[in-house]
Protein backbone atom coordinates (compact mmCIF):
# COMPACT_ATOMS: atom_id res chain seq x y z
CA UNK A 1 0.00 0.00 0.00
CA UNK A 2 2.77 2.38 1.02
CA UNK A 3 4.78 1.55 -2.10
CA UNK A 4 1.75 2.16 -4.31
CA UNK A 5 1.16 5.55 -2.69
CA UNK A 6 4.84 6.44 -3.14
CA UNK A 7 4.68 5.58 -6.86
CA UNK A 8 1.52 7.66 -7.18
CA UNK A 9 3.24 10.63 -5.53
CA UNK A 10 6.26 10.19 -7.80
CA UNK A 11 4.08 10.12 -10.95
CA UNK A 12 2.23 13.19 -9.73
CA UNK A 13 5.53 15.00 -9.15
CA UNK A 14 6.85 14.06 -12.61
CA UNK A 15 3.57 15.19 -14.18
CA UNK A 16 3.80 18.50 -12.33
CA UNK A 17 7.40 19.05 -13.49
CA UNK A 18 6.49 18.08 -17.06
CA UNK A 19 3.65 20.61 -17.20
CA UNK A 20 5.96 23.37 -15.90
CA UNK A 21 8.69 22.54 -18.45
CA UNK A 22 6.15 22.31 -21.28
CA UNK A 23 4.50 25.63 -20.43
CA UNK A 24 7.87 27.37 -20.14
CA UNK A 25 9.07 25.85 -23.43
CA UNK A 26 5.91 26.79 -25.38
CA UNK A 27 5.82 30.35 -24.08
CA UNK A 28 9.55 30.92 -24.66
CA UNK A 29 9.31 29.39 -28.15
CA UNK A 30 6.53 31.79 -29.17
CA UNK A 31 8.41 34.64 -27.51
CA UNK A 32 11.53 33.66 -29.47
CA UNK A 33 9.59 33.73 -32.76
CA UNK A 34 8.30 37.19 -31.90
CA UNK A 35 11.82 38.28 -30.90
CA UNK A 36 13.09 37.03 -34.26
CA UNK A 37 10.50 39.20 -36.01
CA UNK A 38 11.48 42.23 -33.93
CA UNK A 39 15.21 41.79 -34.59
CA UNK A 40 14.66 41.14 -38.31
CA UNK A 41 11.97 43.77 -38.95
CA UNK A 42 14.47 46.23 -40.43
CA UNK A 43 16.22 43.51 -42.38
CA UNK A 44 12.96 42.34 -43.96
CA UNK A 45 11.86 45.92 -44.63
CA UNK A 46 15.23 46.67 -46.27
CA UNK A 47 14.85 43.55 -48.44
CA UNK A 48 11.54 44.82 -49.86
CA UNK A 49 12.82 48.40 -50.25
CA UNK A 50 15.80 47.24 -52.29
CA UNK A 51 13.47 45.56 -54.79
CA UNK A 52 12.20 48.96 -55.98
CA UNK A 53 13.79 49.92 -59.30
CA UNK A 54 14.52 53.36 -60.71
CA UNK A 55 14.71 53.30 -64.52
CA UNK A 56 16.97 55.92 -66.11
CA UNK A 57 15.91 56.27 -69.78
CA UNK A 58 18.56 57.60 -72.13
CA UNK A 59 18.15 59.76 -75.23
CA UNK A 60 18.83 58.24 -78.66
CA UNK A 61 21.64 60.79 -79.05
CA UNK A 62 23.46 59.53 -75.93
CA UNK A 63 26.97 58.36 -76.79
CA UNK A 64 28.31 55.01 -75.69
CA UNK A 65 31.05 56.64 -73.61
CA UNK A 66 28.45 58.79 -71.81
CA UNK A 67 26.29 55.76 -71.07
CA UNK A 68 29.30 53.86 -69.76
CA UNK A 69 30.37 56.77 -67.53
CA UNK A 70 26.84 57.18 -66.17
CA UNK A 71 26.53 53.49 -65.34
CA UNK A 72 29.89 53.48 -63.55
CA UNK A 73 29.10 56.68 -61.61
CA UNK A 74 25.70 55.28 -60.57
CA UNK A 75 27.25 51.95 -59.55
CA UNK A 76 29.77 53.78 -57.34
CA UNK A 77 27.24 56.15 -55.77
CA UNK A 78 26.55 55.65 -52.04
CA UNK A 79 22.82 55.31 -52.65
CA UNK A 80 23.16 52.48 -55.22
CA UNK A 81 22.91 48.76 -54.56
CA UNK A 82 23.04 47.70 -58.23
CA UNK A 83 23.08 49.56 -61.57
CA UNK A 84 22.38 47.48 -64.68
CA UNK A 85 22.41 48.69 -68.28
CA UNK A 86 19.47 47.43 -70.35
CA UNK A 87 19.59 48.02 -74.11
CA UNK A 88 16.32 48.63 -75.94
CA UNK A 89 16.76 45.28 -77.71
CA UNK A 90 16.98 43.47 -74.35
CA UNK A 91 14.01 45.43 -73.07
CA UNK A 92 12.02 44.46 -76.18
CA UNK A 93 12.83 40.75 -75.70
CA UNK A 94 11.75 40.89 -72.05
CA UNK A 95 8.55 42.74 -72.92
CA UNK A 96 7.75 40.21 -75.65
CA UNK A 97 8.15 37.35 -73.16
CA UNK A 98 5.83 39.09 -70.68
CA UNK A 99 2.99 39.87 -73.11
CA UNK A 100 3.43 36.73 -75.21
CA UNK A 101 3.64 38.43 -78.62
CA UNK A 102 6.20 40.35 -80.68
CA UNK A 103 5.02 43.96 -80.61
CA UNK A 104 7.94 45.11 -82.82
CA UNK A 105 6.53 43.14 -85.77
CA UNK A 106 3.16 44.78 -85.18
CA UNK A 107 4.54 48.34 -84.87
CA UNK A 108 7.36 47.97 -87.36
CA UNK A 109 9.92 49.55 -85.03
CA UNK A 110 11.19 49.37 -81.44
CA UNK A 111 9.70 52.25 -79.37
CA UNK A 112 11.66 51.37 -76.24
CA UNK A 113 14.80 53.21 -75.12
CA UNK A 114 18.14 52.23 -73.70
CA UNK A 115 18.05 52.46 -69.92
CA UNK A 116 19.91 51.84 -66.69
CA UNK A 117 17.98 50.06 -63.94
CA UNK A 118 19.07 51.23 -60.49
CA UNK A 119 18.21 49.49 -57.23
CA UNK A 120 18.83 51.74 -54.25
CA UNK A 121 20.20 50.90 -50.82
CA UNK A 122 17.32 50.67 -48.35
CA UNK A 123 18.34 53.80 -46.40
CA UNK A 124 17.73 55.93 -49.51
CA UNK A 125 14.30 54.52 -50.37
CA UNK A 126 12.02 57.37 -49.33
CA UNK A 127 9.99 59.79 -51.49
CA UNK A 128 12.20 62.77 -50.59
CA UNK A 129 15.58 61.09 -51.19
CA UNK A 130 14.49 59.39 -54.42
CA UNK A 131 13.18 62.73 -55.69
CA UNK A 132 16.60 64.31 -55.04
CA UNK A 133 18.41 61.43 -56.76
CA UNK A 134 16.03 61.58 -59.76
CA UNK A 135 16.54 65.35 -60.10
CA UNK A 136 20.34 64.91 -59.98
CA UNK A 137 20.31 62.25 -62.71
CA UNK A 138 17.76 64.08 -64.89
CA UNK A 139 20.03 67.14 -64.94
CA UNK A 140 22.42 65.27 -67.26
CA UNK A 141 21.80 66.28 -70.88
CA UNK A 142 21.72 62.77 -72.34
CA UNK A 143 19.11 61.50 -69.81
CA UNK A 144 15.57 61.74 -71.13
CA UNK A 145 13.60 60.60 -68.10
CA UNK A 146 13.90 58.99 -64.66
CA UNK A 147 10.94 56.75 -63.86
CA UNK A 148 9.90 54.93 -60.68
CA UNK A 149 6.72 53.88 -58.91
CA UNK A 150 6.23 56.91 -56.65
CA UNK A 151 2.96 55.76 -54.97
CA UNK A 152 4.55 52.38 -54.16
CA UNK A 153 7.53 54.04 -52.45
CA UNK A 154 5.26 56.14 -50.23
CA UNK A 155 3.01 53.17 -49.44
CA UNK A 156 5.96 50.93 -48.61
CA UNK A 157 7.47 53.43 -46.18
CA UNK A 158 4.14 54.04 -44.43
CA UNK A 159 3.45 50.32 -44.08
CA UNK A 160 6.95 49.59 -42.74
CA UNK A 161 6.46 52.22 -40.00
CA UNK A 162 3.04 50.84 -39.08
CA UNK A 163 4.20 47.21 -39.03
CA UNK A 164 7.27 48.08 -36.92
CA UNK A 165 5.09 49.91 -34.38
CA UNK A 166 2.56 47.08 -34.10
CA UNK A 167 5.30 44.46 -33.77
CA UNK A 168 6.81 46.42 -30.86
CA UNK A 169 3.39 46.75 -29.19
CA UNK A 170 2.66 43.05 -29.71
CA UNK A 171 6.10 42.18 -28.29
CA UNK A 172 5.42 44.15 -25.12
CA UNK A 173 1.97 42.60 -24.63
CA UNK A 174 3.16 39.07 -25.38
CA UNK A 175 6.16 39.40 -23.04
CA UNK A 176 3.78 40.42 -20.24
CA UNK A 177 1.49 37.45 -21.02
CA UNK A 178 4.50 35.11 -21.14
CA UNK A 179 5.59 36.20 -17.67
CA UNK A 180 2.06 35.68 -16.33
CA UNK A 181 1.73 32.18 -17.85
CA UNK A 182 5.09 30.92 -16.60
CA UNK A 183 4.45 32.52 -13.22
CA UNK A 184 1.04 30.79 -12.99
CA UNK A 185 2.51 27.37 -13.85
CA UNK A 186 5.20 27.69 -11.17
CA UNK A 187 2.75 29.03 -8.58
CA UNK A 188 0.42 26.06 -9.17
CA UNK A 189 3.37 23.70 -8.76
CA UNK A 190 4.33 25.30 -5.45
CA UNK A 191 0.69 25.56 -4.33
CA UNK A 192 0.51 21.76 -4.19
CA UNK A 193 3.40 21.83 -1.66
CA UNK A 194 2.06 24.65 0.53
CA UNK A 195 1.48 22.31 3.50
CA UNK A 196 5.07 21.04 3.29
CA UNK A 197 6.31 24.64 3.28
CA UNK A 198 4.24 25.53 6.35
CA UNK A 199 5.26 22.31 8.16
CA UNK A 200 8.95 23.09 7.59
CA UNK A 201 8.38 26.61 8.86
CA UNK A 202 6.60 25.38 11.99
CA UNK A 203 9.52 23.10 12.95
CA UNK A 204 11.91 26.04 12.82
CA UNK A 205 13.29 26.10 9.27
CA UNK A 206 14.26 29.58 8.06
CA UNK A 207 12.62 31.16 5.01
CA UNK A 208 15.90 31.04 3.09
CA UNK A 209 16.36 27.34 3.87
CA UNK A 210 12.79 26.58 2.72
CA UNK A 211 13.01 28.67 -0.45
CA UNK A 212 16.37 27.32 -1.62
CA UNK A 213 15.31 23.84 -2.88
CA UNK A 214 12.18 25.24 -4.56
CA UNK A 215 14.18 27.94 -6.34
CA UNK A 216 16.89 25.51 -7.44
CA UNK A 217 14.33 22.96 -8.71
CA UNK A 218 12.35 25.50 -10.72
CA UNK A 219 15.47 27.17 -12.10
CA UNK A 220 16.53 23.75 -13.43
CA UNK A 221 13.04 23.32 -14.92
CA UNK A 222 13.37 26.80 -16.43
CA UNK A 223 16.73 25.82 -17.96
CA UNK A 224 15.23 22.64 -19.39
CA UNK A 225 12.22 24.52 -20.79
CA UNK A 226 14.56 27.13 -22.33
CA UNK A 227 16.66 24.41 -24.01
CA UNK A 228 13.54 22.75 -25.45
CA UNK A 229 12.29 26.13 -26.72
CA UNK A 230 15.67 26.92 -28.31
CA UNK A 231 15.83 23.53 -30.04
CA UNK A 232 12.34 24.10 -31.49
CA UNK A 233 13.28 27.66 -32.47
CA UNK A 234 16.45 26.42 -34.16
CA UNK A 235 14.41 23.88 -36.14
CA UNK A 236 12.01 26.58 -37.33
CA UNK A 237 14.90 28.85 -38.32
CA UNK A 238 16.55 26.05 -40.30
CA UNK A 239 13.29 25.24 -42.10
CA UNK A 240 12.58 28.89 -42.99
CA UNK A 241 16.16 29.45 -44.15
CA UNK A 242 16.03 26.35 -46.38
CA UNK A 243 12.77 27.44 -48.01
CA UNK A 244 13.38 31.22 -48.07
CA UNK A 245 17.16 31.69 -48.44
CA UNK A 246 16.70 35.30 -49.64
CA UNK A 247 15.83 36.33 -46.08
CA UNK A 248 19.40 35.43 -45.01
CA UNK A 249 18.43 34.52 -41.44
CA UNK A 250 21.89 33.04 -40.74
CA UNK A 251 23.83 35.88 -42.35
CA UNK A 252 24.14 37.85 -39.09
CA UNK A 253 25.19 35.44 -36.35
CA UNK A 254 25.19 38.19 -33.69
CA UNK A 255 21.39 38.61 -34.01
CA UNK A 256 20.82 34.88 -33.47
CA UNK A 257 23.23 34.81 -30.50
CA UNK A 258 21.41 37.75 -28.89
CA UNK A 259 18.06 36.05 -29.50
CA UNK A 260 19.08 32.64 -28.12
CA UNK A 261 20.88 34.07 -25.07
CA UNK A 262 17.93 36.41 -24.43
CA UNK A 263 15.40 33.55 -24.51
CA UNK A 264 17.56 31.38 -22.23
CA UNK A 265 18.20 34.15 -19.69
CA UNK A 266 14.53 35.19 -19.74
CA UNK A 267 13.48 31.62 -18.92
CA UNK A 268 15.87 31.52 -15.95
CA UNK A 269 14.90 34.96 -14.62
CA UNK A 270 11.15 34.33 -14.82
CA UNK A 271 11.55 30.94 -13.13
CA UNK A 272 13.75 32.40 -10.39
CA UNK A 273 11.56 35.41 -9.61
CA UNK A 274 8.26 33.50 -9.89
CA UNK A 275 9.50 30.81 -7.49
CA UNK A 276 10.82 33.38 -5.01
CA UNK A 277 7.57 35.35 -4.82
CA UNK A 278 5.36 32.22 -4.85
CA UNK A 279 7.21 30.62 -1.92
CA UNK A 280 7.30 33.97 -0.12
CA UNK A 281 3.52 34.22 -0.42
CA UNK A 282 2.93 30.82 1.20
CA UNK A 283 5.56 31.50 3.85
CA UNK A 284 3.67 34.63 4.88
CA UNK A 285 0.25 32.91 5.07
CA UNK A 286 -1.28 31.86 8.37
CA UNK A 287 -1.98 28.14 8.79
CA UNK A 288 -5.75 28.57 8.50
CA UNK A 289 -5.33 30.52 5.23
CA UNK A 290 -3.70 27.53 3.48
CA UNK A 291 -7.13 25.99 2.93
CA UNK A 292 -8.43 28.90 0.80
Amino acid sequence: MGKSFEQYQKRKLVSSYFSVVLSIALVLFLLGILGLLVLNTKKMADHFKEQITISVFLKESAKEVEIDQLQKSLAMAEYTKTATYVSKEEAAEKHTEEIGENFIEFLGYNPLKNSIDVNLNADFVSPEKIEEIAAEITAKGYVEEVSYDQPLVGLLNDNVKKISLWILIASGIFTFIAVLLINSSIRLSIYSKRFIIKTMQMVGATKTFIRKPFIWTNVKLGMLGSVVALLALGGVLYYVNENFPDLGLFDDASILIILFVGVFVLGLLISLLSTYFATQRFLNLRTDELYY
